[in-house]
This record gives C-alpha cells, sequence and structure tokens, in this order.
C-alpha cells in the first residue's frame, strides 16, 4: 500500500480479515474440499498449517446472539428436547444443525470435528451429540485440568500424543499432509500474532487507557480464527501501534471521562453488549482489566510448550493461579472495582465464580458486583438488576476516591 493512501483502522482490517476467513472455508466447501468445526481453544496451530479449513460454533453462537437470534435459536434447540440448562453456544449450533439455516449467520457443514475440552466437558458432549446426528468424525485433544501451577512433563507428553494423532487422522480423513516446517513458520507466526495482540490489550494499564475495555470484545475474534496468519499478526500489531500512539497524546476511544476503572470478569453478554456498555459509559466506567480477551493468545518456544500452553487456558488452569491472574491484572491496570458475570451457560467457569469473587476482594481490597445473565441468551439478563448493581458499584468507588482525597 502506497504511504500516500490512508489506513483503514485497525478494527476494520480485523472485521474484515474475519469475513475474508469465513469466505475461505465458504469456497473450500465448494471446491470439495474437508470442512471442519472446531472448538475455539482447539490447537488451530494443526489446521492453519495443514491448509484445513474450519469454522468455530462458538463465533457463530457470539455473533448471533449479538445480533438478536439468540431466543429464536436456543427456544428452536429446546423445542427439540434440548435442555435450557446447556450452554446457549451449543443450543444455537443445535438448531442450526437441524434448520440448516440462519438468518444472522450461517457457516458452512463439517466433514469433521475437532473438540478440545480445555474449555468445558460440556464441548466433549456437545460435539459428540453432532458426530452421532451428523455421522462424522470426531477428533478430541483431551486436556486435563491442572491442578498445580505448572504443567507437568507427563501432562506435556500426554497431550503431544494426542497432538500427533489429530495430525494422523486429519490426514487420513482430508487427503493434506503435515508439513514440519510449515507448522514451525505458523508457530512463528502465531507468536507474533499473540504477542501483538496482548501489547494491544496492554495498553488498558494507562491512564487514562487509551480505548474502550469493550473493543476487545469487538476485536478478539480474529485471535481466535486467524493467530496463525500475517494478515492477523500485522493487523494486530497495527491494533497495538495504533493504542500506542493515543497513550501518548492522552487520548482515548472510550466516550467520555474515565471516572472510574473497572475489571470485567467472564464473557460478555453477547445480547445485551450494548446495554451492559452504556450502562458503565453513562457513569464515567471504564473496563480497563478482563481475562476473557487476552486468553486467545498463545505464547511458547517449542513444540512442548505449546502443548502446555493449551493447558493455561482459564477453564484449564487450577483456581490459585487463576485468581493471581485476575488480582495482579486488577492491580496493574489501577481498576476501582470489579464486575463478575454469573454466566448461566458456562458452568465450569461460574462453577467457582463466588469464590473467585470472595477471595478477589479480600487480597485487592476492591468493591465488587455480580449480575446474572448469558452469553448468547437473552433470556437470562435482567437490566433493572444490572442497573441497581452497577449504581451500588458506583456509590462504594466514589465513596473510596474520596477517602483516598482526605488521606
Amino acid at each position: 500500500m502506497s504511504d500516500s493512501i490512508e489506513k483503514k483502522p485497525a478494527k476494520i482490517v480485523l472485521r474484515e480479515l474475519q469475513n475474508k476467513i469465513a469466505e475461505e472455508a465458504w469456497e473450500a466447501k465448494k471446491r470439495g474440499e474437508k470442512v471442519g468445526w472446531c472448538a475455539s481453544n482447539f490447537p488451530q496451530e494443526i489446521t492453519t498449517a495443514m491448509g484445513i479449513p474450519v469454522v468455530y460454533p462458538e463465533n457463530m453462537g457470539a455473533a448471533v446472539g449479538a445480533k438478536g437470534g439468540g431466543q429464536r435459536m436456543c427456544e428452536y434447540a429446546e423445542g427439540m428436547g434440548y435442555s435450557g440448562d446447556l450452554c446457549s453456544y451449543s443450543r444455537i449450533n443445535f438448531a442450526y444443525a437441524d434448520l440448516k439455516k440462519c438468518e444472522e449467520m450461517e457457516i458452512p457443514f463439517p466433514d469433521f470435528l475437532l473438540c478440545c475440552n480445555n474449555i468445558c466437558n460440556c464441548m466433549i458432549k456437545w460435539y459428540e451429540n453432532l458426530a452421532l446426528e451428523m455421522n462424522i468424525p470426531l477428533l478430541l485433544i483431551d486436556i486435563p485440568h491442572l491442578d498445580e501451577r505448572t504443567c507437568d512433563e507427563d501432562r506435556i507428553r500426554y497431550i503431544r500424543a494426542q497432538f500427533d494423532d489429530c495430525i494422523r487422522q486429519l490426514e487420513e480423513i482430508t487427503g493434506k499432509k503435515m508439513d514440519l516446517e510449515k507448522l514451525k513458520s505458523v508457530m512463528e507466526v502465531s507468536q507474533r500474532s499473540s504477542r501483538a495482540w496482548l501489547r494491544a490489550v496492554g495498553y488498558m494499564a494507562s491512564t487514562p487507557s487509551p480505548f474502550s475495555g469493550f473493543d476487545i470484545f469487538n476485536n478478539m475474534a480474529v485471535a481466535n480464527v486467524g493467530r496463525g496468519t500475517i494478515e492477523a499478526a500485522e493487523a494486530f500489531e497495527q491494533l497495538a501501534d495504533e493504542y500506542e500512539a493515543l497513550a501518548a497524546k492522552g487520548e482515548s476511544t472510550f466516550k467520555g471521562e474515565e471516572k472510574y476503572r473497572i475489571l470485567f470478569e467472564g464473557i460478555a453478554c453477547w445480547a445485551h453488549l450494548k446495554y451492559t456498555y452504556k450502562a458503565l459509559q453513562t457513569r464515567g466506567i471504564n473496563l480497563t482489566a478482563t481475562i476473557y480477551g487476552p486468553a486467545f493468545s498463545f505464547l511458547y518456544g517449542n513444540l512442548d510448550e505449546l502443548m502446555a500452553a493449551y493447558a493455561y487456558v482459564p477453564n484449564s488452569n487450577c483456581f490459585e493461579r487463576e485468581l493471581e491472574l485476575r488480582v495482579n491484572d486488577a492491580l496493574k491496570n489501577k481498576v476501582d472495582g470489579a464486575i463478575f458475570h454469573m454466566n448461566r451457560s458456562c458452568k465450569h467457569w461460574s462453577g467457582n465464580l463466588y469464590e473467585m469473587e470472595r477471595r478477589f476482594r479480600e487480597q485487592t481490597g476492591l468493591p465488587t458486583i455480580v449480575f446474572d445473565g448469558d452469553q448468547s441468551d437473552p433470556r437470562c439478563f435482567s437490566e433493572a438488576q444490572y442497573e441497581t448493581r452497577v449504581e451500588a458499584l458506583v456509590e462504594i468507588m466514589e465513596e473510596n476516591k474520596k477517602k483516598e482525597v482526605k488521606a
């Protein structure tokens, strides 16, 4: 691109790249290539290096929820007999698998399934059910939950054996071969993307933050679906440079004065993203710390470290390490309080959330609130409850600021 041509903002580049990756999967399907449905924290290095197109039902679930179709699709799945207690992403996916259409977003249908249970064990049953209903192969990489702070050698060997077996099975299914030099190159690019994404979100520590923390939710998709591509690495580097420039000038994409800074714990309420943002923004509250977005970065030096990296995703980590990450993030990013999303869908994440909130509050001394919601089912969220809890948090944060001034 000529220097005389103004660059598109990184958020536009990322959106276009996300659309391009989706279009390429559709084109591959039309050419007769094997296409897979893939869990979000499945090692993307495998499919990227092998040139195997995959799409992500979780991303579709988030998009459908954000575009207003979550309730309709969830209710359809419940009419099929699926429990309303199941993850809303899975219910949206089950409905789509049966309907074969969805006005908000569609993805090509799969020839095989790639599952990884470092997110939650619901993923296994979800994908087992799809494999049974569609009569297609399911490839699973089992990553045991960590009971210590570090991933030991036994776990690494166990994960590596499955990694190798998955490659063998994909070669048989797709007819494509793994090129180890290509894998090495993809790993290097993935590191470049991950470092750039972490640099970008790291500018939340600036005062004021150069962006609204909700921008993370809008910009994170490519960190999931295209992390191993040069285009993703360049887009995230551009994003980080844009945030750096804003921070240097003391400017921000956040609309309004940044009176309070908070940690937001959990997955966004996609169906109520605008409302949850506005309720904070109108009160001068900016999200400046979150585990969710940065979690889609994986740092490693070699294949063994890659195996360990996929054991360190939030829901696979031991509780003490997860608590430490949040406490450190809150202190580093100078937050005044925290909001914990009790997500009905994500049982694993929400199961220890009250203890996480209690321990976080004890260790940081910060005020916290908990609200009920769901990632894509709008029926589980109450505007009145959210408003009341946020208002209570503002009152406590304001009192704390007055005490700091007097001190």
